[in-house]
């Protein structure tokens, strides 16, 4: 009974097979068959290569949403070199919620030369020109947050020659934290004080010649500081022409989350934009000798996560492949069979002429072909 009901469940599993087995003795080959047979399996292994470099490779997904965090605080990672004793220049915050100096102890002092050394200006000059690239190419954005990780390093490389030359300006370095509201970190002439109506700088004891604002920035950014990220003033550098100048820098910042496959971060992205202008009390230009950078946050929050196509998506895109190339190349080479026959069978059909009637005595006509001479009945 068990074999019984073995074959019975075999006959019917074969009664539903969808891909009958057609026997050799019935298949024909043909040389265009071959040829067609040889192009579909270059281009599917041309494509599979393609989908296959496609699988290995990663995106960027964008997400917006509301940024609903107001209490924690800021991180403002700064690099700046500017061109005076750092006895005569000072750098703090002041908070407009608070309308008070936020704590600038983070901060240190570092005299230095402001001209860069052979080595540090072909930094400079290559971050230039990835900032030049990424504000035509947008796209190379992506490819920056996929290569960033903790042990690189954009920062300005150390100074390899020994310079004997004595420091001529200062560099400013460290990080501050502030309220995560507008604000304004500012470089000016004289030492912060605090005061009950803001705040004010000792300038009245710095000579007015003395006054150079050219600066260097080789790093600003917000938040958690991520080594590899490029900032948009990364490398920015300003010559003043003019003792009373100001440099003003508008800042717009957004909180952004990076999630990629080497490294999870709450850091910020910014645009800015830049105007500078020669201080002139008498022509209308007011204001104060300095560099001034306001900044302003967005109420969005942007998550960037680095995503993989998975497995299974990838093998149905390689199945699609595979059959869709069999299929189309096996109608193509239907189609294309067909229409040669057709134009086969009606050269052969014209190459046929019409064989002269024979008439008889009695007005009949002989349509059949003539017999032989040599016949003989």
């Amino acid at each position: 009974m068990r074999r019984l009901n073995r074959k019975k469940t075999l006959s019917l599993v074969k009664e539903l097979d969808a891909f009958p087995k057609v026997p050799e003795s019935y298949v024909e080959t043909s040389a265009s068959g071959g040829t067609v047979s040889l192009i579909a399996f270059t281009t599917m292994a041309l494509l599979t290569i393609m989908e296959f470099s496609v699988y290995q490779d990663t995106w960027m997904k964008y997400e917006y949403e509301v940024d609903k965090d107001f209490s924690s605080k800021l991180r403002i990672n700064i690099d700046i070199t500017v061109a005076m004793k750092c006895q005569y220049v000072g750098a703090d915050v002041l908070d407009l919620a608070e309308t008070m100096v936020a704590s600038a102890d983070g901060l240190v002092y570092e005299p230095t030369v402001f001209d860069l050394s052979p080595q540090q200006k072909e930094w400079q000059r290559m971050l230039q020109l990835i900032q030049s690239r990424l504000q035509e190419e947008h796209s190379l954005q992506d490819v920056i947050f996929k290569s960033a990780f903790k042990s690189a390093s954009t920062a300005l490389p150390p100074r390899e020659d020994d310079s004997s030359q004595s420091p001529d300006a200062c560099r400013i370095h460290g990080h501050l934290y502030v309220n995560k509201v507008a604000g304004n970190f500012h470089i000016t002439v004289g030492k912060a004080i605090p005061h009950p109506r803001g705040h004010a700088h000792l300038a009245a004891l710095v000579n007015h010649e003395s006054y150079n604002f050219s600066h260097r920035i080789d790093h600003l950014s917000f938040g958690e500081l991520v080594p590899a990220i490029i900032n948009p003033l990364d490398g920015t550098e300003k010559i003043a022409i003019d003792h009373n100048q100001m440099f003003q820098y508008f800042i717009t910042v957004v909180p952004t989350k990076l999630h990629t496959y080497k490294i999870s971060a709450d850091t910020h992205q910014f645009s800015v934009t830049e105007r500078e202008r020669i201080i002139n009390h008498a022509a209308g230009s007011h204001g104060v000798s300095g560099i001034f950078m306001k900044y302003d946050l967005s109420s969005l929050m942007v998550t960037v996560t680095e995503e993989h196509m998975p497995f299974w998506q990838f093998f149905v895109r390689l199945c699609g492949i595979v059959g869709g190339i069999f299929s189309t190349t096996g109608m193509l080479h239907g189609i294309g069979k067909f229409i040669v026959e057709i134009i086969c069978c009606r050269f052969r059909l014209g190459s046929y002429k019409p064989v002269n009637s024979v008439p008889f005595e009695d007005g009949h006509t002989d349509n059949h072909l003539p017999l032989l001479e040599n016949n003989t009945h």
